[in-house]
């Protein structure tokens, strides 16, 4: 497929100076016309914040309006690497940058809430609600935490019907209240929580009445999970490719898969399960929406946006994974790219479905 590269200027930053490979020359690329309503002649990709030591830019980035901070979580590193999953709040510097640009620094605090090996994160009720994988100790659960220290959290729940959850690891708020979230096998693939006791699904829970129950399966790893700005359509990614451990196929799943929901009997059913989108690069992971409904996913070479209709209309070009994604003010994206925090200025209409600015 023919598309078209623009080559941005990268500002300047909290920077270290090696470790975590070749920095990428970050572009947009367009495949299609519809494009253009999502990046303008001003539009940029800056680069706030990199650390060469290990993957601190994974999961869960959640933006916070009051204050401006972004929450994200880092990547799993093995016993050998030395470092479990770590919470960063992500602030900006009291000065701008020394280039006199007018672009902040991002200054970074490593927080340590009870929140086990978390994933997934939201706003929820004027804090984070997160999908905690869980360890051999701890269970997998969805976790709220307040945004301010200390920090503290509350288990909203922890098992199904008396069984463990597998590794919780993203999740939606609807607007009826109820918290829908995906639950594949990431923390026993990679070694740090126990054997399944669940197939790989997709669940709805109502916080007010207690109850859970299950929504969609036959996914090979449901992953991230999202739903559009009328709430008729849910995303949910299928990260089968990649098991985290190290086995990796091609003839494995790496879709977008979208399903309608229909309500039967008052509650919300999911049906009609169809392909939106097959990531040629990697695996789609992290799902995000605007409010224009079209599609953004952190995939194999940065993120990837399609529209409504599943046409890829153009990436956000990094030549290396991000797993994940989140909309700040309106025309602003942060990209998580394992050692490096990117921020996207898109067009200035453009606005994340979640925040709804």
């Amino acid at each position: 497929m023919k598309y078209t590269t623009a080559l941005l200027p990268l500002a300047a930053g909290t920077l270290a100076a090696s470790g975590a490979g070749p920095r990428p020359n970050a572009t947009f690329q367009t495949f299609q016309p519809g494009f253009s309503e999502i990046i303008s002649a001003t539009s940029k990709i800056e680069l706030l914040h990199e650390n060469t030591t290990y993957p601190f830019a994974h999961e869960a980035p959640v933006y916070i309006p009051s204050t401006g901070d972004l929450f994200l979580v880092g990547n799993y590193q093995t016993p050998k690497g030395g470092a479990p999953i770590q919470i960063s709040r992500m602030f900006k510097n009291n000065a701008t940058s020394s280039t006199g640009n007018g672009q902040y620094t991002y200054g970074r605090e490593i927080i340590h809430p009870d929140v086990p090996m978390a994933n997934g994160g939201i706003n929820y009720k004027d804090g984070i609600l997160f999908c905690a994988q869980g360890t051999f100790a701890q269970k997998s659960a969805l976790i709220w935490m307040n945004v301010t220290a200390p920090y503290n959290t509350k288990v909203l729940l922890d098992n199904f019907h008396g069984r463990r959850f597998n590794s919780l690891n993203d999740l939606f708020i609807h607007s009826d209240g109820s918290i829908w979230f995906t639950d594949p096998t990431y923390g026993y693939d990679q070694g740090f929580s126990p054997e399944p006791e669940l197939p790989n699904q997709v669940y709805r829970f109502d916080p007010e009445t207690g109850d859970v129950r299950v929504v969609a399966d036959k996914i090979g790893q449901p992953n991230g999970i999202a739903i559009s700005p009328d709430e008729k359509i849910v995303y949910v990614t299928d990260t089968d490719a990649t098991w985290g451990n190290g086995n990796m196929s091609r003839r494995r799943g790496a879709t977008i898969y979208a399903y309608d929901i229909v309500e039967y009997s008052g509650a919300p059913f999911l049906t009609n399960r169809r392909v939106f989108a097959y990531d040629e690069s990697g695996i789609p992971d992290g799902v995000k929406i605007d409010t224009e409904g079209n599609v953004y996913a952190g995939c194999g070479d940065g993120v990837h946006i399609w529209s409504p209709a599943g046409v890829l209309l153009g990436k956000i070009y990094l030549n290396s994974t991000s797993a994940n994604l989140a909309f700040a003010e309106k025309g602003e994206l942060f990209v998580l790219n394992e050692y490096r925090l990117w921020k996207a200025t898109l067009d200035d209409v453009v606005a994340g479905d979640i925040l709804r600015f």
